[in-house]
């Protein structure tokens, strides 16, 4: 069944996958986006077709949603977050817009949400000892980091095993922007019981492809790779290389997004949208830097507050929910993404919240 989709987000690197998807696939599309400066640039204008929109301004919001059937919620302010002055603009663009989304739409009379969260929400992921038993590790001590030993250890001191990650696991966010989508997947699943809709949370994992934002603070690590070897320069790779993550291209988010509107789940339904192929960071680097034929990646034993060590997820029940398969796999995504179109659009500093 066709419906009436309001996009937010619509002009953001994975908005207008998306937009092109629902719009692809038949449906009729109400796309907004507030042109962050940060994300977009100063004085950026929303693309044709996109009505630029805060989801912030309830009044705004009342326009747009009259004889939406469905909210597709894109619109955040991403990344792990650079510094504590970044926690007012998550909370506010993050969790206060969600919050102002949800009333409107409750106003509106929509329950169908589809909700993009992130595998942030985890925190350190899923970890088993040597003897395959779950171990629920401590924040990583910098001093530790210091010294160059990243990985969590048990109570004998020996390296604990990742584990895939699937959706009961226990939110744990270790960043702003982790605490900010632990909230937004909050409020969302109050607002489903309190008004009998359905909240579809799609917690990605690490997105990368065409269009992808050029390196700032804020940008994905394929993206920061990417630039500098098209600089000349080697791939600085933090810690030690090892760190396990799903990098799911954007193409396959598109498809997942489109699924989850097009068939709404239970009152709250999160779902790991992930391609299933586990790499480690040192990987990525090393399959970009080949594909682009430039330096090897040069491993710094540097870190970043905030990171986690490993964090995979369990795809399967996105396949037995929504029959989600991703369909790229890093080696061939990773390798493609060496020459596509990104953005060019510069951002301009760190995002406000005013």
């Amino acid at each position: 069944m066709l419906v009436r989709v309001l996009l937010t987000g619509a002009a953001g690197f994975i908005g207008s996958h998306i937009r092109r998807a629902l719009e692809g696939a038949g449906h009729d599309v109400v796309a907004i986006d507030f042109m962050l400066a940060a994300a977009h640039g100063r004085d950026a204008a929303p693309p044709i077709g996109v009505y630029r929109v805060d989801v912030r301004d309830p009044d705004a919001l009342d326009l747009r949603l009259r004889g939406i059937d469905a909210v597709c919620h894109q619109a955040a302010v991403v990344g792990a977050g650079v510094s504590a002055q970044d926690a007012p603009a998550y909370a506010s663009h993050n969790d206060l817009g969600t919050a102002v989304l949800l009333a409107a739409m409750d106003r509106a009379r929509c329950r169908h949400l589809v909700l993009a969260s992130s595998m942030v929400v985890y925190g350190e992921g899923r970890y088993v000892d040597s003897s395959g038993d779950s171990v629920v590790p401590s924040p990583r001590r910098r001093e530790d980091l210091d010294r160059g030993r990243f990985d969590h250890l048990d109570s004998a001191g020996a390296p604990v095993a990742w584990a895939p990650v699937d959706e009961d696991t226990p939110l744990s966010p270790r960043s702003l922007y982790a605490a900010s989508k632990a909230a937004q997947e909050h409020y969302a699943a109050a607002w489903a019981v309190a008004t009998g809709s359905t909240v579809t949370a799609l917690r990605y994992h690490n997105v990368y492809g065409p269009e992808m934002p050029r390196d700032t603070p804020y940008s994905g690590v394929a993206a920061i790779f990417r630039s500098m070897l098209a600089a000349g320069e080697a791939p600085r790779v933090f810690e030690d290389g090892c760190q396990a993550r799903d990098f799911v291209h954007v193409h396959d988010i598109a498809a997942a997004n489109l699924a989850a509107v097009e068939r709404p789940l239970g009152d709250f339904a999160p779902l790991n949208i992930a391609s299933g192929h586990p790499v480690t960071i040192g990987e990525v680097a090393a399959v970009l830097a080949g594909a682009h034929g430039g330096k090897p990646p040069v491993v710094t034993g540097e870190y970043r507050s905030g990171d986690v060590r490993h964090i995979v997820a369990s795809p399967e029940r996105a396949r037995r929910t929504l029959d989600f398969i991703a369909e790229v796999t890093p080696a061939v995504g990773l390798a493609e993404f060496t020459s596509a179109p990104l953005r060019t659009a510069v951002a301009a500093g760190a995002p406000t919240w005013r």
